[in-house]
């Protein structure tokens, strides 16, 4: 079956922000919790919803995180994004190509939509991407469950072994394998063994830039995820 609608990942994929968040992360941690390495977040912590980054600190650590930790650490995040947010590099040739081809396109995050929603206004893409954000808040179960993307696919009309998705974790991996999704890798943060698992892995936006043509031979009509 061909693709009819590619699904993003948001952190690491269309706004660069995991090394933003996760190095902040590490500093909060290594401050209020246990000291953490910048590699030992993105190794345990990439990818992961805010609840299962608390799951997995008191697993790891056997600390709870104390009262207001997740408040200052997105009130920290906020401040961080809105100096230093900036889109990951090609992501306006890869909408651009898709556009061209009238191949439809959303978002579908661990992190909720309205934090999806000021990411992509920082980086000058939220009107390519308005009225089509998925969150975490969306859905009973993050991932590694298919929850997000079975929605994403569902409210777009799009058969789940029709969708592509681009995804920079392991995690988002699994959620799209499980949900019968073609999923490609993309590896810059996260080295590529941690994407094993997608059909195809990527080292940048430009690789994908390149793929359009031969993924893409026809044209769809194009509708807004809704």
């Amino acid at each position: 079956m061909e693709h009819e609608l590619v699904i993003f990942d948001n952190s690491g994929v269309l706004v660069d922000s995991e090394a933003l968040g996760n190095l902040l992360l590490a500093r909060m941690l290594t401050d209020e919790v246990v000291p953490t390495a910048f590699t030992e977040a993105v190794e345990h912590y990439m990818g992961k919803s805010f609840a299962d980054v608390v799951e997995t600190v008191h697993r790891r650590t056997g600390v709870v995180l104390p009262a207001g930790f997740a408040d200052r650490f997105h009130a920290r995040l906020y401040r961080t994004f809105e100096r230093e947010l900036t889109p990951v590099e090609g992501v306006h040739d890869v909408l651009d190509g898709l556009d061209g081809r009238g191949i439809p396109y959303c978002v579908a995050s661990n992190d909720t939509a309205d934090r999806v929603a000021l990411s992509l206004e920082l980086t000058g893409l939220a009107t390519r991407l308005a009225g089509r954000i998925f969150g975490v808040d969306q859905v009973a179960r993050p991932k590694p469950s298919p929850d997000l993307f079975l929605l994403a696919a569902r409210r777009s009309g799009v058969a789940p072994e029709a969708c592509l998705v681009v995804e920079d974790s392991a995690r988002g991996v699994a959620a799209a394998r499980a949900a019968g999704m073609t999923v490609f890798g993309l590896a810059a943060l996260t080295p590529r063994a941690r994407l094993g698992d997608a059909h195809r892995i990527l080292g940048s936006l430009a690789e994908l830039s390149e793929l359009i043509p031969t993924l893409f031979p026809q044209r769809f009509p194009t509708e807004a995820c809704r």
